[in-house]
């Protein structure tokens, strides 16, 4: 086959990287760690955005837009918030070119430099308050609840497709709220719309929990996050959530008249999820046929192909898939009928299993005077008939397994590569093979940073769902007393 895919087994960052181009999701561009995102992976990007978008919307929040480009002063304003981001940020000196004097072509205008030099946004916090110091004056004005879908510069230096790349596409919510209590609970919550979108619409199992004081965002008071495990077993945080305290509003200077007329600093959080989700939906689900979509963000849910001779022939069979499409379009149900006469209908076969679809009906005419339809599940590779009449019925209920499995099967392999480890010889042993470790950890940075130096292993996250880790116990490395157990892992 002529997209044939490197194997997982053979050579995971390989089998990745090949996925992701011969499923016709994105490349590399001329712009040295930047990537195209093409029209199918784009496809896949909206379906998640349009998810994500309604449960903003349903938990009260608004979308706006703010500028792309911040005075450099701004950033500086907030000294842990630069300095967690300085070596990211991509700055605009000048505002013009000219012809080049010595030869063709053009070079910077040196008259053109400007005042003030601009930095590509990497994050907006700055910016955003800047803006919110105009829009709040009493506690009638909050809370702000805005979120913004944008691209995001970070000046990588080693790049891979959707997991890392130097500009990239995501959403970020920045909130302003009265108290600490309200903006804690903000924060929360949105952590918890990301574990509800990774969980019911990627089928991805993940685990919710606190960053460490170290793995914090920059100017956070405390990080919540999602951490999910890919089937080479490393992890990948999928979402975050900050409560950033009065960090922000004391460096714009935000202050609002509280019920009882004081003024006070107003509380933030802010949120985000990006492209790094589609890395996330390759990684967790794909194997060595392709993608394998869950059909709730899958753009095609079934794909139709018909078995035919002769032109008259596919012309019947057209006109009979495309009443079957009526049907399956009224469920809800988005499909393709794959009409194509100068392909193969094993090639066909081959490239919807590369990209994932869900659920493939074939039809020829035995087919059709059987009163039924070849049905395969993307999942199982599974393959049986179903009844023509009331197919839409049918199809839907096998996407609702699909889904429900694709999660459990998932899910089972994070549970099988979940371990309790409490010896610092047993971590050292495990810790190449991938998998969540479950340690006693004594709390302190220098213990993680020593961790992290030895075996290039963080602490994931602080768990507060998914497993019971509040216990009495002995850090590994340090031997010094621990009250719960966290998550060590090597991670994307």
């Amino acid at each position: 086959m002529a997209k044939e895919v490197t194997s997982k087994e053979e050579n995971y960052s390989l089998w990745y990287n090949n996925l992701v181009v011969k499923a016709d999701l994105a490349e590399n561009s001329a712009v040295r760690g930047c990537m195209v995102i093409k029209p199918y992976g784009y496809a896949i990007w909206e379906k998640m955005q349009a998810v994500l978008d309604r449960m903003f919307k349903q938990t009260g929040h608004q979308n706006a837009y703010f500028p792309l480009f911040i005075p450099k002063s701004f950033l500086s304003r907030e000294a842990e918030h630069v300095e967690g981001f300085a070596k990211e940020c991509a700055v605009v000196t000048h505002h013009r070119l000219k012809a080049n004097p010595d030869g063709p072509g053009v070079v910077v205008d040196p008259d053109a430099r400007l005042e003030e030099e601009l930095i590509v946004r990497p994050t907006s916090e700055t910016i955003i308050w800047n803006s919110y110091k105009n829009w709040i004056k009493s506690y009638r004005d909050l809370p702000i609840l805005c979120n913004q879908w944008a691209n995001v510069v970070r000046w990588e230096m080693r790049t891979r497709l959707f997991l890392r790349t130097a500009e990239f596409l995501w959403q970020e919510g920045h909130t302003a709220h009265a108290t600490a209590a309200e903006a804690m609970e903000e924060a929360e919550r949105m952590v918890g719309v990301y574990a509800d979108f990774a969980r019911n619409y990627m089928a991805m199992p993940v685990v919710v929990g606190h960053k460490s004081a170290h793995e914090r965002f920059a100017g956070a008071l405390d990080t919540w996050c999602i951490e999910a495990m890919m089937q080479d077993g490393k992890a990948l945080q999928a979402g975050t959530s900050h409560f950033l305290g009065q960090n922000f509003a004391k460096a714009f200077d935000v202050q609002f008249a509280n019920r009882d007329g004081r003024l006070d600093y107003v509380w933030a959080t802010s949120w985000g999820v990006s492209t790094r989700l589609m890395g996330a939906l390759i990684m967790a689900h794909g194997d060595n046929n392709g993608l394998v979509l869950p059909p709730a963000l899958a753009p095609v849910q079934v794909v139709m192909v018909p078995i035919y001779k002769g032109e008259d022939e596919l012309s019947e069979m057209l006109a009979y898939m495309g009443r079957i499409g009526e049907e399956l379009s009224a469920a809800g149900i988005s499909f393709k009928i794959d009409g194509r006469d100068n392909i193969r209908s094993g090639f066909k076969f081959a490239e919807w299993e590369l990209k994932g679809v869900p659920v493939r009906l074939t039809i020829g005419r035995r087919d059709i005077e059987a009163g039924v339809v070849e049905t395969a599940r993307r999942d199982t590779a599974e393959k049986f008939s179903l009844s023509r009449d009331g197919i839409a019925a049918q199809v839907r209920k096998l996407l609702d397994d699909i889904q429900s499995n694709m999660y459990r099967k998932a899910l089972a392999f994070r549970d099988a590569n979940t371990f309790k480890v409490d010896s610092w010889d047993e971590f050292k042993e495990r810790v190449d093979d991938g998998g969540f470790m479950l340690c006693h950890w004594d709390g302190t940075t220098e213990t993680e940073m020593k961790i992290q130096e030895e075996t290039k292993a963080t602490i994931r996250c602080i768990p507060v769902d998914s497993y019971v880790v509040k216990e009495e116990g002995k850090c590994i490395y340090s031997g010094k007393p621990s009250h719960q157990r966290v998550i060590f892992a090597k991670s994307y």
